[in-house]
């Protein structure tokens, strides 16, 4: 974590008219306002969350220092609310560190610092340094030596006993927030990564709060001196979905929907018309072009068929009343026989994907082709199965299985799709294209 160049941490000397300081038992002093002031009780606490503060009073004034972790290390005091030095005066008067000074007072910011040197036994050690203000900026109290005769330089807190809580079976450090900040940082970045075909809202949103949440505790662990995790949480907002994803989800959608076949078109539409809502209720829409977009798609299968109502504007022209492939007065888009041949549209052959084929090869595919097999019969004529060959006749091109196509057997004479007037050269009542023998 960056420091700001011009905060500047001394090594606390402990010194007393020229000698160490030494202490036998748990003790707490510093330098106030020039003058060295002594606890005569001390004692530590661990909350739930881990925070760690040293206490010390001498029944008219208190002091305490609060840091996030119960790990030894050094905490920066004055930028963040997790870390604290606070003093109550005898009137009750409270100067804290995490109240700023009147610009009147000072411009910059007042750091200071807890330095936890030990943990011994359930008790700490270490030294402190800070400026702490009222509530209006105006009145400080300083812990810090600035004069040749001052006994201390800030204070010191020696072998203080935890007499509340109890030190964490895993202690969170600095570094493990910053560690974890990193793994939801790479999480949230996945989450709209340019690969992705379409970037999920809810995980996108997901991910951001996780980051910025995890940001928040780094800050509280790490502190913030030069205020990029203030500004990165502050960048991140409320982690709304942002317009170009919504954007770029639409314009995936609709390539994929001006792709589709008849198979798949249902699917395509239904994810076109979410992601257009998605980008409506994004971006808004001055101009009125996502809902004239809404308005004007069509996902819809009237007639049942399997064939969506889109793909049966045969003429292009809009309009879906004004085409009727077998002129029986129904348009196809609610007529479940497209072609009239007595198959259902829906039964009509199809391939492995469930797009429509032509079976005959004639550009027509076999729900619009009422030859099916183009042997000259219409399919509505050629029911069953005759050669038992699992192949149904309007799709059989050798509906005997004598080797000879039905095409070539003389099957309508007068050519009008109708084998009534099929050869039968044995006279045996069987049609030649339906006889083996």
């Amino acid at each position: 974590m960056k420091r700001l160049a011009v905060l500047f941490i001394t090594v606390l000397t402990l010194v007393s008219c020229g000698d160490e300081v030494e202490f036998n038992s748990p003790a707490f002093q510093g330098n106030r306002n020039e003058v060295l002031w002594k606890a005569e009780f001390t004692n530590a606490s661990i909350d739930e969350n881990g925070y760690l503060t040293i206490n010390a009073g001498n029944n008219v004034e208190t002091v305490s220092l609060t840091i996030p972790s119960v790990a030894v290390g050094t905490y920066i005091l004055g930028d963040v609310n997790s870390m604290e030095g606070r003093y109550v005066d005898a009137n009750g008067t409270v100067y804290s560190t995490n109240n700023r000074p009147d610009p009147t007072v000072s411009i910059y910011p007042e750091y200071g610092f807890v330095k936890l040197d030990e943990i011994n036994n359930n008790t700490f050690t270490g030294s402190f340094e800070f400026n702490a203000f009222d509530e209006s900026g105006l009145n400080v109290i300083n812990f810090g030596g600035i004069t040749e005769q001052d006994p201390i330089t800030g204070g010191i807190f020696y072998r203080v006993p935890l007499v509340s809580g109890s030190i964490p079976a895993v202690v969170i450090t600095c570094d493990d927030t910053e560690e974890i900040a990193l793994e939801a940082r790479a999480n949230w970045l996945a989450s709209f990564d340019p690969s992705l075909e379409y970037i999920d809202q809810d995980t996108y949103q997901s991910t951001c709060n996780t980051y910025r949440e995890a940001l928040r505790v780094q800050r509280d662990y790490c502190g913030d001196l030069d205020g990029e995790l203030q500004q990165a949480i502050d960048e991140l907002n409320v982690c709304p979905f942002r317009c170009t994803f919504a954007t770029q989800n639409r314009n995936t959608a609709q390539a994929a929907i001006e792709a589709a076949t008849i198979a798949n078109y249902a699917v395509a539409c239904d994810n076109y018309r979410f992601y257009l809502e998605q980008q409506l209720e994004t971006c808004g829409d001055d101009d009125g072009s996502i809902q004239l977009a809404l308005d004007n798609l069509d996902c819809g299968d009237d007639d049942n068929d399997g064939v969506p109502n889109a793909f049966e504007d045969f003429d292009g022209d809009g309009d879906l009343t004004n085409d009727d492939t077998d002129n029986d007065g129904i348009a196809n888009y609610l007529d479940d026989d497209d072609d009239g041949d007595g198959v259902l549209t829906i039964d009509e052959a199809k391939d492995a994907d469930g797009n429509p084929i032509d079976t005959d090869g004639d550009t027509d595919v076999d729900y619009l082709d009422n030859d099916d097999d183009g042997d000259g019969l219409f399919t509505q004529f050629e029911p069953g199965d005759t050669d038992g060959d699992g192949i149904p006749n309007y799709l059989d091109t050798d509906d005997d299985d004598d080797t000879i196509l039905t095409i070539n057997e003389n099957a309508d004479p007068n050519l009008d799709g109708d084998p009534a007037d099929a050869l039968d050269t044995d006279m045996d009542g069987l049609p030649d294209y339906l006889d083996d023998m």
